[in-house]
């Protein structure tokens, strides 16, 4: 019951960021001085093609599906698909990862992922470009969790204690290593480690 919960909740968010989007509002959470870092423009091209390709199937099914009960069923699933595949990559649009003006960071995937990282938290920061197929968000036995896009993360962050957050479906995970994809990771680097020599107030 919980997770059905918790998906409910996540398409709710969704509509908000679809309504967000249609608007252009520009980014969430993302203050004076702070340093957004998108991530979305490297999955569009696929998540437009998943988008297409429901599209085509939605007219095929159309065409072959004799039984009007069953068509009506089908029609429906593929139009959520549709607007499922749109709306996740219009999430992924407004909420970017984010580097705070105080070093902090915000990783995120669309409204189903956000790990939030302290300045005091981070240890080091550096451009490490690496191809992964692991599951966005789950951690390994090394305490490496990876957020990757297009199957690449480019930044990998040391931290000097391990962070928690929650995962798509609501496991709570810990990690002391991340991974992320960054079209600029020199820029995320330079902004991180000008957070660690910040002096704090």
């Amino acid at each position: 019951m919980r997770v059905v919960l918790r998906l409910v909740r996540h398409e709710a968010v969704l509509l908000t960021d679809v309504v967000r989007w249609v608007g252009r509002r520009g980014p969430r959470d993302v203050g004076p001085g702070d340093l957004p870092v998108p991530y979305a423009g490297a999955q569009a091209a696929l998540m437009y093609g998943l988008a297409f390709a429901a599209v085509v199937e939605t007219f095929v099914l159309a065409l072959i599906v004799p039984w009007p009960i069953v068509h009506a069923i089908v029609l429906v699933l593929d139009l959520w698909g549709i607007y499922f595949v749109l709306a996740l990559q219009f999430s992924c649009t407004v909420r970017p990862h984010v580097v705070a003006a105080d070093g902090s960071l915000r990783l995120r995937h669309g409204a189903f992922l956000e790990v939030l990282v302290p300045a005091s938290a981070v240890a080091s920061a550096r451009v490490e470009r690496r191809y992964s197929g692991a599951a966005r968000g789950r951690v390994d036995a090394d305490g490496v969790a990876e957020l990757p896009t297009g199957s690449e993360t480019t930044v990998t962050v040391e931290l000097h204690a391990p962070v928690t957050f929650v995962r798509p479906l609501g496991r709570r995970a810990q990690a002391r290593t991340l991974r992320f994809y960054a079209p600029d990771p020199s820029a995320v680097v330079t902004a991180l480690r000008a957070g660690q020599t910040t002096p704090t107030p």
